[in-house]
């Protein structure tokens, strides 16, 4: 940020790279401000006064200048790069979904401290509940860049996520998670700032960046890093809103609300599923309004509401059985939509302490995944299988399930797998010293893949 009475060179050499004046750049602050319901009197003399460094833009008028030199340069200008802000505002203000994605890949790819620090906050999960959707949209589309975006670059972004989620899927969150971002940061988002030659190509843009930026938060939850998952979530939603406000907004609802319940911090949770259902129903196939049932099943289950539950239940069952269409891209991510209803009814059946039909389910999932196209899958559904047997004193199908697990997670760079094996030293322990057959030998093996 630039310091009091000293020039503000990267704003100067900005504004000069776009060969506007002070009174013209002014003319543009007020408009875009007046475009987000704001009055203000920017004039000539102001921007002097920013650029001399007598005195910096206050309120919104900072985002305003950003916008105002982003459209006359046809790229992303952001407040950092004019001395006005730093990246970890740029990421965190979220006025601007396709700034805030730009700057968290960056923050990735860079190693910036802010992202590796992140904090998950319960109060984000929440995030949706109170967005404004609609003054977004309307910043977002007063944009035309030089640049014409057809439906040839969607589609490599498209390829490009699914390659990488089919990876991710087999090797774990930590395999080309770089690459992911530095892709999102330098292609993809940048890509949302063109012109589209029609509106259904500006939607399956914005709706492909979204997935992209799903990725990367589903890379950063596999690692344990919570606080950056959240923020790609977080962006991931904003830009849904601009593809789909209704199916694939609900999706992201969902995104938020199953990070929060994977980590037993169930606030929000219920009312943001509420939100993605009445958002999602009737704009989504049957497959993907299974899946947001089953979400609102394991919210209600983490907060005790137990009939609320079982009648979330049946609604994915009964979901699942409509053949009404093609399921989106953006929800097929989670693979078969039957194998995700089942290894979540698990979960909410284990939540419900109901340990036997926790083992049914659990044992459905398995069939329903293909064990070579979704091998981490395979390996969590193993261990959680194992916790439902050994929660029924079925020591030695426990160890098992475990050791099946432990094998199917060699060579993945997951802390989701680690921490599963993890949690079952210290009922190895115990086994050990009743003589379990192979528990002293699965807990030397988890001993040493934890070392």
């Amino acid at each position: 940020m630039a310091v009091p009475n000293e020039p503000d060179v990267r704003l100067r050499e900005v504004i000069t790279a776009v060969g506007c004046t002070y009174e013209a750049l002014a003319r543009d602050v007020r408009r875009i401000a007046a475009e987000n319901g704001e009055i203000i009197h920017t004039n000539k003399s102001a921007v002097s006064h920013w650029v001399n460094g007598m005195r910096q833009p206050s309120g919104r008028t900072g985002q305003y200048l950003a916008e105002a030199l982003s459209r006359r340069a046809g790229r992303t200008v952001t407040l950092a790069e004019i001395g006005l802000g730093d990246p970890e505002a740029a990421a965190s203000d979220g006025s601007d979904p396709v700034v805030t994605a730009t700057e968290l890949g960056r923050a990735d790819v860079e190693r910036r401290r802010f992202l590796a620090v992140a904090t998950f906050t319960s109060a984000g999960v929440g995030m949706p509940l109170m967005y404004d959707h609609e003054a977004t949209s309307r910043m977002l589309r007063v944009r035309a860049g030089r640049a014409l975006v057809g439906a040839e670059d969607i589609e490599v972004v498209r390829q490009i996520t699914a390659a990488f989620s089919a990876a991710d899927e087999r090797l774990g969150g930590g395999h080309g998670l770089t690459t992911v971002t530095a892709y999102l940061a330098d292609t993809a988002a940048p890509m949302l700032r063109a012109r589209f030659t029609s509106e259904g190509l500006r939607r399956s843009a914005f709706g492909a960046v979204a997935e992209l930026a799903y990725l990367a938060g589903w890379k950063h939850h596999d690692l344990g890093q919570e606080g950056a998952a959240q923020r790609y979530y977080q962006v991931g939603y904003q830009l849904a809103c601009e593809a789909d406000p209704h199916g694939h907004a609900a999706w992201m609802m969902r995104a938020l609300a199953h990070q929060a319940l994977s980590l037993k911090q169930p606030h929000h949770c219920v009312d943001l599923v509420e939100g993605a259902l009445s958002s999602g129903l009737g704009h989504v196939d049957g497959q993907t309004e299974a899946l947001l049932h089953i979400t609102h099943a394991r919210a209600f289950a983490a907060v005790g509401e137990k009939p609320a539950a079982a009648r979330a239940l049946l609604a994915a069952e009964d979901a699942l059985l409509r053949d009404d269409g093609p399921q989106p891209s953006f929800s097929l991510v989670s693979g078969p939509a039957a194998g995700t209803v089942a290894s979540h009814t698990a979960r909410t059946l284990t939540d419900l302490a109901d340990h036997l039909g926790t083992e049914r389910q659990h044992r459905d999932a398995l069939v329903r995944w293909d064990p070579q196209k979704y091998k981490r899958v395979h390996a969590l559904t193993h261990a959680d299988l194992g916790d439902s047997l050994a929660a029924q004193a079925r020591a030695d199908e426990a160890v098992a399930a475990w050791t099946q697990a432990l094998d199917l997670m060699e060579g993945m760079t997951s802390d989701r797998t680690r921490k599963a094996m993890s949690s079952v030293r210290s009922t190895l322990a115990v086994y050990q010293r009743r003589k379990v057959p192979g528990a002293a030998e699965l807990a030397r093996r988890v001993g040493h893949v934890l070392a």
